[in-house]
């Protein structure tokens, strides 16, 4: 049966709008001020940065302030100007920034870690600040008092942190592969499940709330999309990158998915559209398709007198299968594959034109990505490199 025409993809091509340079050390996160032509930013060099954009066109600090240590984390909350930063000592250190953006006010210290904190959100629902540290602890302290409300040892440093204050449910993924999903109250936490999907890192996460959906970045140089809403608790796999997805973020009224990584690309990701799971990899002595035993299955080679053969999968169907039956390579970009992979002779007669049809468009960055923020209101995008540069570019969708 052909399949069914799938939507077509809002096509954003990033346009480069600016570059923001002067930081001496990697910019290790990076943010668009709302409403104004400016950027925040924090740096190994242990600065914080207000860039204002002056009447030349190009961007200068209207805020230059060094911390005590490395600068590793920040979050920014633009109701309360707040701005969080975490610090390589394990240190939050929180400031108010004045309605110009031309002072920053001191409030308040957390000793949340023993060493590198990696990750900050603040909560202005629930006032809250939570935190992940390479100590491997998750932490959330009340904004008001500065005091700690509770804590949970991850089992290893943990950079990916998202929150949903409908339920009150965090989400901490952590350098060992695997997300694990707490319960918050006031001073107590539970442990309510955690996903294993990843043969690497996590490294970035990103939560849809209306669609209830949870993006996961790795080393691996997937993304899995985890659907948390209890829809058969499905997990989509996503393989755009060549190197680690570095940082994700949705924007919701496109339902499209940004992913950028170190090795300079900029995903987006359709996710408007049907996808589909990829099959679990079945285990087999022999191939599934003709029968040649495979190298470990010594009984069956005596038997027919043959040697065994290497064991590879078909990506679509999942079947155990050998290297002749599986010679061919095709995209199925529904099942998340947007790159070629290997499938079996009839799994990829089966695949039609409209099922190879492209469900995102790649760009080149031309630098190494650490950190990505996206403002929908105007349709910009910031990306942070290791390159110690701020780049911002116009992401208007226009229709393929």
């Amino acid at each position: 049966m052909a399949a069914e025409p799938q939507p077509k993809a809002l096509t954003r091509k990033p346009l480069l709008l600016n570059k923001v340079e002067g930081s001496q050390e990697v910019v290790n996160m990076a943010a668009i001020v709302p409403k104004e032509d400016g950027v925040i930013s924090v740096s190994e060099d242990r600065t914080v940065r207000v860039w204002l954009k002056r009447d030349s066109g190009q961007y200068w600090p209207s805020i230059y302030h060094a911390m005590p240590s490395p600068c590793s984390c920040m979050s920014f909350n633009p109701e309360t100007r707040r701005l969080s930063i975490g610090l390589d000592n394990g240190t939050i250190s929180e400031f108010i920034l004045s309605e110009d953006y031309n002072k920053m006010t001191p409030v308040k210290s957390y000793q949340a870690h023993q060493s590198r904190v990696m990750m900050i959100l603040f909560v202005l629902e629930m006032e809250w600040v939570l935190s992940t540290g390479q100590d491997k602890h998750f932490t959330w302290h009340c904004s008001e008092s500065g005091q700690r409300l509770g804590g949970y040892r991850t089992s290893a440093g943990a950079c990916g942190l998202q929150f949903d204050v409908e339920t009150r449910h965090v989400f901490v993924g952590d350098h060992s592969g695997q997300v694990t999903i707490l319960k918050l109250e006031q001073e107590s936490c539970s442990l309510v499940t955690t996903f294993k999907g990843h043969t690497g890192g996590v490294t970035a996460l990103c939560w849809d709330p209306i669609q209830r959906v949870l993006f996961s970045g790795s080393s691996d140089h997937s993304i899995i999309m985890w659907d948390i809403g209890g829809r058969k608790g499905t997990a989509i796999e996503l393989q755009g990158h060549n190197d680690k997805v570095q940082s994700l973020s949705y924007a919701h009224h496109t339902r499209q998915l940004i992913s950028c990584g170190a090795d300079g690309g900029i995903v987006v990701w359709n996710m408007d559209v049907e996808r589909q799971e990829t099959p679990e990899w079945l285990d087999s002595d022999s191939c599934q398709k003709c029968d040649q035993p495979f190298f470990w299955n010594f009984k069956q080679m005596w038997d027919s007198k043959k040697i065994g053969l290497r064991q590879h999968h078909c990506r679509k169907c999942g079947k155990a299968v050998c290297g002749k039956c599986s010679s061919k390579r095709s995209s199925i970009p529904l099942m998340g594959f947007e790159f070629e992979v290997r499938v079996c002779d009839s799994c990829h007669e089966s695949i039609t034109d409209e099922e190879r049809a492209p469900t995102a468009t790649f760009h080149d960055s031309k630098h190494n990505i650490v950190h990505v923020h996206f403002d929908a209101t105007r349709g910009w995008l910031l990306t942070s490199g290791t390159d110690k540069v701020i780049k911002l570019w116009d992401m208007t969708p226009v229709v393929s």
